[in-house]
């Protein structure tokens, strides 16, 4: 079951990431794709949340601005790449770190699954591949902003999936949906993105 569990997790990332590929150079396409899975967030607290629903909802509107926003007046390819991939790859990251080596529980009251070891795995390996990446392509970047971005970006995403993870908590189900295999729904696999985006638009504003 474990394994069809991981299975279905790696299938859909990959589905995800075609997908996502198919649009990487088109804002437009971005933006589009971006807004199909709002809704379908949108979708799964109008059926699945009846809890602290007008916060729910108001937190979701809120991201949904900044990510118009952001794509409208800030929108920057490199740093939405950087961006995008930090999140994915700090998800994977905690993940895979925290299922082998996973022993420190923290938040148990919130989201039980996650571990200290988890967490500082995907810190390390984050900026670990992102500062090694840099360095051997050789592109000309600005080391500091590269970390503050990084890690504000995975701060960020872990209050998105904890703020997530609580709505859930105080509606007592599991997952936002059944919708996607592996991952929940689509408000369960969007939530670091739903949280991180704000910081991204305010961080670009600022």
């Amino acid at each position: 079951m474990v394994y069809k569990n991981l299975f279905n997790r790696l299938f859909f990332s990959l589905f995800f990431f075609i997908i996502y590929f198919i649009c990487l150079n088109n804002q437009y396409l971005l933006f589009i794709l971006g807004t199909l899975i709002y809704l379908f967030v949108f979708y799964e607290i109008y059926k699945f949340f009846r809890k602290l629903f007008k916060l729910i909802l108001s937190y979701l509107i809120l991201s949904y601005i900044c990510f118009s926003i952001y794509f409208i007046l800030h929108y920057d390819y490199l740093t939405f790449n950087v961006f995008v991939f930090t999140i994915i790859l700090f998800d994977s990251f905690s993940y895979f770190t925290g299922k082998f080596f996973g022993k420190n529980y923290i938040f148990k009251f919130i989201s039980p699954k996650k571990t200290l070891e988890g967490y500082l795995g995907g810190i390390f390996f984050t900026n670990f591949f992102y500062i090694t990446y840099f360095y051997l392509i050789q592109i000309e970047i600005n080391l500091v902003k590269l970390i503050i971005l990084l890690n504000l970006t995975i701060l960020f995403s872990i209050f998105g999936d904890l703020i997530e993870s609580y709505f859930k908590r105080k509606n007592n189900i599991k997952d936002s949906s059944k919708y996607l295999p592996g991952h929940g729904g689509y408000f369960d696999r969007f939530d670091s993105f739903i949280a991180s985006i704000i910081f991204l638009t305010i961080y670009n504003i600022i």
